[in-house]
């Protein structure tokens, strides 16, 4: 966890969904959301909210929402933030041991703490407590990084360290264990990574219903250049549809950077 905190304190995380990749990964995420998320207003957990860059969003749209997150630098950035300052509350807290009563949310946002929780049981802690957060039919929707991911990154980046980036992807392939043991810059952190099926079983076991996965960038996360082709109005208006089109195919699922898993709890 020291390599997970000391990773996160770099600070980086406020600005990552405002580059490359990023803008791909937060407009398909607000895009799928919105099809989702109950009307307005709506009282919204974003459990590991980070900078809160979700937060804000379902603010925008007239939501209640209360952010919890594990890194002091992220809560620190939050309450310094007066854009946030609608949040009904912010809390230091962890994801497996949630300080909320039963039923007080409309919707559960798990946006980030699966992708360290490599012991299954702490990921099924996450998600039991998110649902029991919601009311019966609420909405939770956790993220998670799928297995090929390392992979795709690896293919899109290049193979200049392969002698040190091999071993990092087949491990991560192979055991969902993702490892970066030189802290080198430019790899991830100490991390899980998921194959779509597990994560529909982890979000089963949680007693969730109609569970559904949806591929965010899916086949865009190799794309050289992400930016170019989702700021230009026409680049982006076929970028989304297509990736609209191949959201819930099976076959395309693993190479996405990251899935959205979905599910109600029961009374829907």
């Amino acid at each position: 966890m020291d390599e997970i905190t000391a990773y996160y304190h770099r600070d980086r995380e406020h600005d990552r969904l405002t580059r490359g990749l990023g803008l791909i990964e937060f407009a398909r995420t607000i895009d799928v959301l919105e099809r989702l998320l109950p009307g307005a207003p709506a009282t919204v957990l974003d459990i590991g909210g980070g900078t809160g860059v979700y937060a804000r969003e379902c603010l925008r749209r007239g939501h209640r929402v209360h952010l919890l997150d594990a890194m002091p630098v992220h809560i620190e950035r939050v309450r310094a933030d007066p854009s946030l300052a609608a949040l009904a509350s912010v809390t230091l807290g962890d994801a497996r041991a949630l300080p909320y009563p039963d039923g007080l949310a409309d919707t559960a946002l798990v946006m980030g703490p699966l992708y360290h929780l490599p012991d299954p049981h702490d990921r099924a802690a996450t998600l039991a407590e998110a649902a029991r957060t919601v009311r019966p039919g609420g909405l939770v929707a956790a993220t998670a990084i799928p297995r090929a991911g390392a992979i795709c990154g690896d293919f899109k980046h290049g193979l200049d360290e392969e002698d040190y980036s091999r071993a990092i992807r087949e491990r991560a392939y192979t055991t969902g264990s993702y490892l970066n043991p030189e802290d080198r810059p430019g790899s991830f952190t100490t991390a899980y990574f998921h194959h779509p099926a597990e994560l529909e079983a982890e979000l089963r076991a949680a007693g969730l219903q109609d569970v559904a996965l949806y591929a965010l960038e899916g086949p865009a996360n190799l794309l050289a250049n992400p930016a170019l082709e989702i700021s230009d109005p026409v680049r982006r208006s076929g970028l989304m549809t297509a990736l609209r089109l191949v959201e819930r195919d099976p076959a395309l699922m693993g190479i996405s950077a990251h899935i959205l898993g979905v599910g109600w709890t029961e009374g829907r």
